[in-house]
């Protein structure tokens, strides 16, 4: 026995040899505990595997929307409850519900948001604690789960940023969308779990959601299934004109009229208490002037959750039904000799722009320079060389002297440059609808970047007011607020007529091919103190400028006023 020991003595006693068995040995036993994990892996307490897309049970909503965001397996529960202070207190009221219940309360609590338990907080409201079965949820829009950093506020914006009235959570980590709530109440005790990327919030519990109503921007987009809520309107003075096609619809739901007037081909389908409207936008129903929601709360009477407007009052979905009357688009049918600019700094909603002047106009744009991607998606212009006079202006990011005066005339977009920096350093490393990279955004890139480019978003509209022959400035926050105006005027310094027919066909396709979406947004401030205090003086240096041409200044959420 003696003498093997010491064989294994001397082989262990060469380092090299010790080495490398030891990096073999530590390998195979980590190699042995993920295996181990693997199999006695345990499901959520809520009934399905943290790793199971919604859907693949068959519990996916009935609308499509399928599981987004990153999925983050935990193999251990907390045992401890939570709940927050604010509801705590001596008595419990004993709220649940049979599935058999009466929901008339939790619908109009639903729709109105008339909750005081919580004060309104940031956008949204807090509603209750709601029952949720997996094989049918009580918000049946996106979803999304994060078993290591779901915070209340992620969940609400992600909701908001898709569109949906209501954001919930779940088990301290999983996040529900949805336009309505299908589900009774619960006890607020029930909803005791600890967010898992916030201490101190409650996020739902076990089969319980934590349900917020989120007060939406005038530029979300609500949707139900496949159709964009668009919001109450009064009804039309003559509106067998302005919606043509109408039928009586026995248990009247969305569904049941969205269905009709997408079979009819019309992109708005309009809920009239018991009937159903079918037509396109037009100046007799412009669906510019939006009524309080609270005067077509009519409940459907095909679906108890569903609101139907009423004769007066008209709730406003558009379809899938794609406006033709906006998507025809030429090159000029004689070649201009005026060279029109579309001037901006990168990241100022250029392309965005272009799409919106095509469409408005139906003439193609061109571009001083050539981007394969963007010809592909439909910018035929962009092949043109730039002086060709076969395209009603040229896209342009240039801000030499002698650039600007090769022009004739110029509309020039300026955006927030905390937003302009932050949009081009994602196109910069991550494509035309990417995103950078963490890496980036953590490492040098970023900061060697904002200290470049800050500098030149506001020499860049200084030059152009300077040398520019004939400006019309055009701001991104107020074309996105107030779209059909803004392309009104732009359309008219452009020297064309205005058709508001398809000024209004715009409206219902403002997005375009090249809208980034918001679900990827940073979860800290890129900026540093230094970084804001540089900009903020190139806001205020841009600012003055403008009201020297007897402009007005930059915009209300631009900083410092």
């Amino acid at each position: 026995m003696a003498r093997p020991l010491l064989k294994l003595q001397r082989y262990f006693r060469r380092k090299p040899v010790r080495f490398f068995s030891f990096i073999i040995l530590y390998l195979t036993a980590g190699s042995l505990v993920f295996l181990h994990a693997g199999f006695t892996g345990q499901t959520t307490g809520n009934g399905h595997d943290p790793l199971t897309p919604e859907g693949a049970n068959g519990a996916s909503d009935g609308h499509g929307f399928g599981l987004i965001g990153r999925v983050f397996q935990e193999t251990r529960r907390p045992t401890r409850r939570y709940g927050p202070l604010w509801l705590k207190s001596t008595t419990q009221e004993a709220t649940e519900r049979g599935r058999g219940g009466d929901y008339t309360s939790s619908w109009n609590r639903a729709l109105k948001g008339r909750n005081t338990k919580d004060p309104e907080e940031g956008r949204a409201k807090y509603i209750g604690c709601y029952i949720d079965d997996t094989q049918r949820r009580a918000l049946r829009g996106a979803s999304f789960f994060d078993y290591r950093k779901m915070t209340v506020f992620r969940c609400q914006d992600n909701c908001a940023e898709r569109g949906y009235l209501y954001a919930g959570l779940e088990f301290g980590a999983e996040c529900y969308c949805g336009h309505k709530i299908q589900a009774p109440n619960s006890s607020e005790s029930d909803c005791n779990m600890e967010c898992k990327g916030e201490k101190g919030n409650v996020c739902g519990g076990a089969n319980r959601l934590s349900i917020y109503r989120l007060e939406l921007s005038q530029e979300s987009t609500r949707r139900y299934g496949s159709a964009i809520f668009k919001g109450c309107f009064r009804r039309p003075e003559n509106v067998t004109m302005a919606l043509p096609v109408g039928a009586a619809i026995a248990n009247m739901s969305v569904d049941k009229c969205v269905d009709l007037c997408t079979e009819k081909e019309y992109s708005l389908a309009v809920l009239a208490g018991d009937s159903c409207r079918c037509g396109f936008p037009t100046p007799r129903f412009a669906l510019h002037e939006r009524e309080d929601e609270e005067l077509c709360q009519h409940r459907c009477p095909g679906e108890e959750f569903e609101s139907c407007g009423t004769e007066e009052y008209f709730l406003v979905y558009q379809t899938q039904v794609q406006d033709n009357r906006c998507m025809d688009r030429r090159f000029l049918p004689t070649r201009s000799r005026q060279l029109m600019a579309l001037a901006s700094f990168p990241g100022a909603g250029n392309t965005w722009a272009r799409h919106l002047i095509e469409l408005a106009t139906g003439f193609y744009t061109g571009s001083y320079y050539f981007d394969g991607s963007l010809y592909n998606k439909g910018f035929k212009g962009e092949r043109d060389h730039w002086r060709s006079g076969r395209t009603i202006c040229i896209k342009t990011h240039e801000s030499g002297k002698k650039e600007i005066e090769a022009f004739d005339s110029s509309i020039l977009m300026i955006r927030n440059p905390y937003k302009a920096l932050m949009a081009e350093f994602n196109r910069k490393y991550g494509g035309h609808i990417g995103f950078a990279s963490q890496a980036h955004w953590r490492g040098k890139e970023w900061p060697e970047f904002v200290k470049n480019y800050a500098p030149w978003w506001a020499s860049h509209t200084l030059d152009w007011l300077k040398y520019g022959k004939r400006v019309h400035v055009v701001h991104f926050e107020e074309l996105k607020k107030d779209l059909f105006t803004q392309l009104k005027s732009m359309v008219l310094f452009l020297g064309l007529e205005v058709s508001e027919d398809r000024l209004l066909c715009v409206e219902g396709q403002k997005d375009g091919n090249f809208k980034r979406s918001g679900l990827r947004k940073l979860e800290y401030d890129p900026y540093t103190p230094e970084m804001r205090a540089s900009i903020d003086e190139l806001i205020k240096t841009v600012d003055s400028a403008l009201k020297r041409r007897n402009l007005s200044g930059v915009p209300e959420d631009y900083r410092p006023r």
